[in-house]
Order: structure tokens, then C-alpha cells, then sequence
């Protein structure tokens, strides 16, 4: 009953926070049934029907870590005075927010459920003139068995992810892991200082990331320099390549989300050199205390990004055949991304609303805490702006040969 009651007595931007799960669950799973449905339609061409299917997974994985960010952020995740006493320890908090996120993509399944059943025509009427029946297999019956695996996939994966990261032993506060201490905000540190204390150690992931990405952009020019090889096209025309290449894109994209962290730290050491101001000072500690918070997805916004500007590179001069279910993929992707971002930049915001408060009843200039933002703003793009254009550019060579 109480979990029952945080759910359904939380505020208006949580509700909307899970509407965001609802719709990005919407959306892959109306793209899953679609695909099955045109698989379904085209028995003779099972090859190009799985390669669709398996081209859902990246709508899945921004789906799930769009639910995931949402679970994080969620005030029943998050340890309150008062809980563990009535029973909502660390354990059944990470069970509630798995609850929470399996009801939200739930009831988005079952609204693709519905979209799907009235594209086919199986309500009663075929919308668009019979326009979509043919790529539905509306004149084919439904095997109960996939429908309901394909129905219980985004559920089933979105809950996972929030149980595997809001587990005991794991912290949703930045800084925190499991076997690490967690490093609480400059909230709950300095109320009365004007600047945050000295700042975190750079996050662990840097390295791995950095290899990753590494690793990923040679396997990316070495199979593309290798000369022709059997190639795997999206659905909808949009252009593919070999298998090497996908797989090295999919490690540079995973490079960058977890270089992501490490990277926004080092921005705001960088901010701080050299005899820094009241402003850069500020500014950097900022930038370093919330590396865990934004970095991750910064380095996913920044992977979507290099992504989309290497297919506008390779597609310079030409018309690609993009169909819905190419449109609806890619929607949900950039969709996700931003989304996840907003969120974490909201987030900051209100982690860092005490210490706002703590300087300005001090005396500081509000002009200086705009300008120590905007300075941020400003440090973030020029490190993620070029470097998304360098990991495009190269990325894209291969694919152009």
C-alpha cells in the first residue's frame, strides 16, 4: 500500500517523466509488431526479415535507458528519513522502481498493441485505404505466443535495467557504486561556503571508454580498408555496411557513454587552470561534482549525434528510400537520447538548488552564478562538439568507400 501510494501520490513532473517511458515504450513496441508483421507477410524473405528485427535493438536500448534515467530519478528511489522504518528499505525501494518503470512500458505496450490491431484492420476497419495491410499481413493470423513475447520485451528489459542499477550495493547519487563510498552532493556538504569542497576523484570509466572507442574506430577503418565484403542494408534503405563496421560503430558508441564521465571531469579541471576566478572556480567544481550526473549522457548525445551526421555525410547528393519503420527507429533513438539528457540536466539543476540558495544568501552576484552556467555550457560544447565531428568524420570513412 505505501509503494501503491508514492506511485499514485507523486508530483506532475513524475507522472510526466513516466508518460515519457509510456511513449518511447509505445513507440518500440508498435516497431517490434511491425516488423513481425511484415516477417509474418514475407515468408520468402526470412534473411531481410531478422536483420529488421534485429535493427530494433537500438530502439530497445534507448528505450530502456530512457527508463532507466527515469527510474533514477524517481523520489521513491532515493533514500528518505523514514522509509526503511516502515519497511521500504534499499531492497524494495530498487523493486518499486522496477514496478513503477514495468507498469509505465506496460501500459505504452498495450497502446502499440491496440495502434497495431487498428493498422491491421482487426478492430473492425482498415484505416489509410488498406495502405498498411500489406506490410502488416493483415490477411494472416496472429501467432498468440510471438505477440506476447514481443508485447513482454521493452516490459521485461526496461524493469531489468532498473533493478540491475538500483540494486543494494549500487547508489543512484553521483559518485556511488558498488564496494565504493558515496560521494554525496555539495548540497549536503557546504550549505555555507561559496564554493563546493575539493573535488571527486575522476570517475573509473575513462579508460575503458577511451579503448573502447579506440578499439571501435580501428575495426571501423580496418574493415573498411579490407575491400568489399557482404554487406547488411537497414530496413527502409537506409545504407549498411559490413558486419565489422557495425560491430566497431557499436563499440564507439559504447566508448563514448562511458568516456562520457571522465570526460566532463577533465573539461571542468580544465575550466579551473591557471589561476581561476570566483567564476571559473565555481564553474569547474560544479562541472566535476555533476561528471557522473550529466557525462553519461552527454557521451550517448554525442554518440547519436556523430551517428546522424555521418549518415548525412554518406547520403550528401542522394534520395535514401526511408521507410516509417526507419523513421519511427531513428525517432526513438534521438528521441531517448535527448530526453535522458533533459533529465539529467534537470536533476543537476535541482541537486545544486540548496547551494544556489546558500551563495546568493551570502552575497553572491546572481550575475556570476549565469555566468559560471553559461561558462559551462560553453566548456561542455567545445569539447563535445569537435569531438563528435572528429568520431563522425571518421566513422563515416568506411562507409563511404
Amino acid at each position: 500500500m505505501l509503494a501503491l501510494r508514492l506511485a499514485l501520490g507523486a508530483g506532475p513532473s513524475v507522472q510526466a517523466r513516466r508518460l515519457l517511458v509510456t511513449a518511447a515504450s509505445t513507440g518500440t513496441t508498435l516497431l517490434l509488431l511491425c516488423t513481425f508483421g511484415y516477417a509474418l507477410g514475407h515468408p520468402w524473405a526470412a534473411a531481410g526479415s531478422s536483420l529488421r528485427l534485429a535493427w530494433c535493438a537500438a530502439p530497445l536500448a534507448a528505450t530502456a535507458y530512457l527508463a532507466l534515467a527515469v527510474a533514477r530519478t524517481d523520489p521513491a528511489a532515493r533514500p528518505r528519513r523514514g522509509l526503511s522504518a516502515v519497511g521500504l528499505g534499499p531492497a524494495r525501494r530498487a523493486v518499486f522502481a522496477a514496478v513503477s518503470t514495468a507498469g509505465a512500458s506496460t501500459a505504452g505496450a498495450l497502446a502499440a498493441l491496440l495502434l497495431f490491431l487498428y493498422l491491421r484492420g482487426d478492430l473492425g476497419f482498415l484505416p489509410f485505404a488498406g495502405g498498411a495491410s500489406e506490410l502488416l499481413a493483415a490477411d494472416r493470423e496472429l501467432p498468440l505466443a510471438a505477440i506476447l513475447t514481443l508485447l513482454a520485451l521493452v516490459p521485461v528489459t526496461a524493469s531489468g535495467a532498473a533493478v540491475l542499477s538500483l540494486r543494494p550495493g549500487t547508489s543512484v547519487e553521483p559518485g556511488g557504486g558498488r564496494g565504493r563510498p558515496v560521494v554525496r552532493d555539495p548540497d549536503d556538504l557546504v550549505d555555507d561556503a561559496d564554493l563546493p569542497p575539493a573535488a571527486p576523484a575522476t570517475p573509473a570509466g575513462l579508460p575503458w571508454g577511451i579503448a573502447l572507442l579506440a578499439a571501435g574506430l580501428a575495426v571501423e577503418s580496418y574493415a573498411g580498408g579490407s575491400g568489399p565484403a557482404p554487406g547488411l542494408r537497414l530496413p527502409g534503405g537506409l545504407a549498411g555496411g559490413s558486419l565489422s563496421v557495425l560491430v566497431g560503430w557499436a563499440l564507439t558508441a559504447v566508448g563514448l557513454a562511458l568516456a562520457g564521465p571522465g570526460m566532463t571531469y577533465l573539461c571542468g579541471r580544465a575550466v579551473q587552470a591557471v589561476r581561476p576566478g570566483a567564476v571559473r572556480l565555481l564553474a569547474g567544481r560544479v562541472l566535476q561534482r555533476e561528471a557522473h550526473r550529466i557525462g553519461r549522457p552527454l557521451g550517448v548525445v554525442c554518440a547519436v549525434a556523430a551517428g546522424a551526421y555521418a549518415a548525412t555525410t554518406l547520403y550528401t547528393g542522394s534520395e535514401p528510400d526511408t521507410g516509417p519503420l526507419s523513421v519511427l527507429g531513428a525517432g526513438l533513438v534521438v528521441g531517448c537520447a535527448l530526453a535522458a539528457l533533459a533529465l539529467a540536466a534537470v536533476e543537476t539543476r535541482q541537486a545544486r538548488s540548496r547551494t544556489t540558495a546558500a551563495l546568493l544568501r551570502q552575497g553572491a552576484p546572481a550575475a556570476a552564478l549565469r555566468a559560471a552556467a553559461l561558462l559551462r555550457v560553453a566548456a561542455l560544447c567545445l569539447l563535445f562538439g569537435p569531438l563528435t565531428w572528429a568520431v563522425a568524420a571518421l566513422a563515416a570513412a568506411p562507409l563511404d568507400r
